[in-house]
């Protein structure tokens, strides 16, 4: 019965279902965190009914061993491991040796992908990865703020006017995957979403070169 809230957890947005190395890393932290909690409350759960059944037992109990108990030795054991594995994997999704760069252009309500490796090559709600490499996304946005996730690939990164944000991507295998706008943007965000194909490593030059980008359509309310 425990494991039934997790058939939910499927998909081709879900963060559990990992599809690379980065998204990896964050699942497993995910994990991580989500059995610490439980076992946080099963711990609290424990005492709470400990002081409700055994009263006087409690009582023996200095204030003093209460505080030092669960005010520094608890958080002491538990939020440093935490804190290096969020650490850990920030690090990995931040960009380090130069690898080939993507551009993600935002703008109400779609995505236009620039190829820069490539001659340029533009495609507008479909991004191309070659399978087994990583990709730095240079993310920005044209109008209003917005945000580029996938979720099986990496966390989510603003696109922000004016500005340049840089999250590296790596899929394991060809395939296809979803992502999305994840910051609210006005009334058609909810369409904000693209495809995103990844490609044996010898196709994906030829897959980028074929592609073209129509007009760009006026923006949806």
């Amino acid at each position: 019965m425990a494991a039934l809230p997790l058939l939910g957890c499927a998909g081709e947005l879900s963060v559990l279902q990992p599809a690379g190395p980065i998204a990896g890393s964050i699942a497993t932290l995910s994990w991580v965190m989500m059995i610490g909690s439980l076992f946080l409350t099963a711990l609290m759960t424990a005492i709470f009914f400990f002081v409700v059944w055994w009263p006087r037992r409690a009582a023996r109990i200095s204030a003093r061993a209460w505080i030092i108990g669960g005010g520094l030795i608890l958080p002491g054991l538990v939020l440093p491991p935490l804190v290096v594995a969020a650490v850990v994997v920030g690090e990995r999704m931040m960009p380090h040796d130069p690898v080939p760069r993507i551009e993600a252009h935002a703008q109400q309500f779609f995505w236009t992908f620039r190829y820069p490796d490539h001659g340029g090559a533009e495609t507008r709600d479909l991004l191309h990865l070659p399978a087994g490499q990583p990709v730095d996304i240079h993310i920005t946005a044209e109008d209003v703020m917005h945000a580029f996730w996938v979720p099986r690939l990496a966390g989510k990164l603003d696109a922000v006017p004016g500005h340049t944000n840089v999250l590296r991507l790596q899929a394991d295998t060809p395939g296809r995957l979803e992502g999305l706008c994840a910051e609210f943007c006005g009334l058609g965000h909810s369409h904000m979403r693209f495809e995103v194909r990844v490609h044996a490593p010898d196709e994906f030059a030829s897959a980028v070169a074929a592609e073209t980008t129509p007009s760009a359509p006026e923006a949806r309310p």
